[in-house]
């Protein structure tokens, strides 16, 4: 194999998030004939978090267990990752573009003195040379950006990439690192979460959107209803945030959660341009609004023009029967 490639895995809870898997297929991508090395940072499990990432794909992994890394900080999953970076000597290092890759990795690729494509939702080859697609403008256009020297380094959206096949009889290599990390100015002694409960918003394939037009906290539970009939997340416009509808963890937007789930059910959204900017390269937008010429009409791909609370509890009873 003549490249190698990192693939940094993240974890939720002790459970992989879905965008690491998502990283190895970007990897192949990038080029078929690389081995594809799985990078697993925690205080423990990471042994089968491992495991887990050749069955998806990757030809080897390392991983890294130490106490300072129970719980994510820039310091020590910054000391652990150049460490390995400096031992492999990789072609690329590729991560998700989340809010621990948000972070990391400008500070890694700096003192690297690498370049950094963020946010990309695709990668394709021109000859030999890796072409990531990224989103500009909130959402309004795309560019193609390419590293032309020097460690490729890049972040990707999740649910963006579809991931590989899981394997469970692929095996591999997995080595556990020792890494002492140390000098710490952030420790972190607990963590209080505040989050929906249900699916991760950001990895759903289907989610269900409120704002304003809900207009309090119980009208809320109609989405939570149709959200539980198609196991889908429960997400938020700034607006219905603002108005103490919901948890400001839901919102969805520019200053909120940028999500690419396959399909977006926008309730009672007009469709402001800073909540686009979250959803708007969903894969299909519906749309139900009282008000026709709303914004949100415009980038939907399928609109209903009515009372949200006349048309949800029909929905729900029909796909209950479905």
């Amino acid at each position: 194999m003549s490249k190698k490639i990192l693939v940094i895995g993240e974890a939720a809870d002790g459970t992989l998030r879905n965008v690491s898997f998502e990283t190895i297929a970007t990897a192949r991508k990038m080029a078929s004939d690389a081995e594809v090395v799985a990078v697993v940072l925690g205080k423990e499990g990471t042994q089968a978090q491992a495991e887990e990432m050749i069955h998806y794909g990757a030809d080897r992994a390392i991983t890294v267990e130490h106490d300072n890394l129970e719980n994510y900080t820039s310091e020590g999953y910054g000391q652990a990752l150049l460490e390995i970076i400096e031992d492999e000597s990789p072609y690329g290092v590729v991560m998700g573009h989340t809010a621990i890759g948000k972070d990391v990795t400008p500070k890694i690729a700096s003192r690297l003195e690498a370049g950094l494509i963020s946010d990309a939702v695709d990668v394709e080859l021109d000859g030999e040379t890796e072409v990531f697609t990224r989103p500009i403008y909130s959402g309004k256009a795309f560019e193609k950006k390419k590293i032309k020297e020097g460690l490729i380094f890049a972040t990707i959206r999740p649910n963006n990439i579809p991931m590989l096949e899981k394997d469970e009889s692929r095996t591999g290599e997995v080595t556990a690192k020792e890494v002492d990390i140390k000098d710490l100015r952030t420790i972190i002694k607990e963590i209080i979460r505040k989050k929906s409960e249900g699916i991760d918003m950001s990895e759903a394939n289907i989610v269900i959107a409120g704002g304003r037009g809900v207009k309090s906290k119980e009208g809320f539970d109609s989405l939570n209803e149709l959200a539980d009939v198609l196991g889908a997340a429960v997400g938020a416009s700034r607006g219905a945030c603002d108005a103490e509808y919901c948890d400001y963890s839901l919102q969805i937007g520019q200053t909120g959660k940028v999500i690419t789930p396959d399909l977006y059910i926008a309730i009672g959204i007009s469709g402001a341009i800073q909540h686009l900017a979250g959803m708007s390269n969903s894969k299909v937008i519906v749309a139900i609004n009282q008000d026709p010429e709303a914004n949100i009409f415009n980038v939907a791909d399928y609109g209903i023009v009515g009372d949200l609370f006349e048309i949800l509890p029909k929905l729900v009873d029909e796909l209950k029967a479905m």
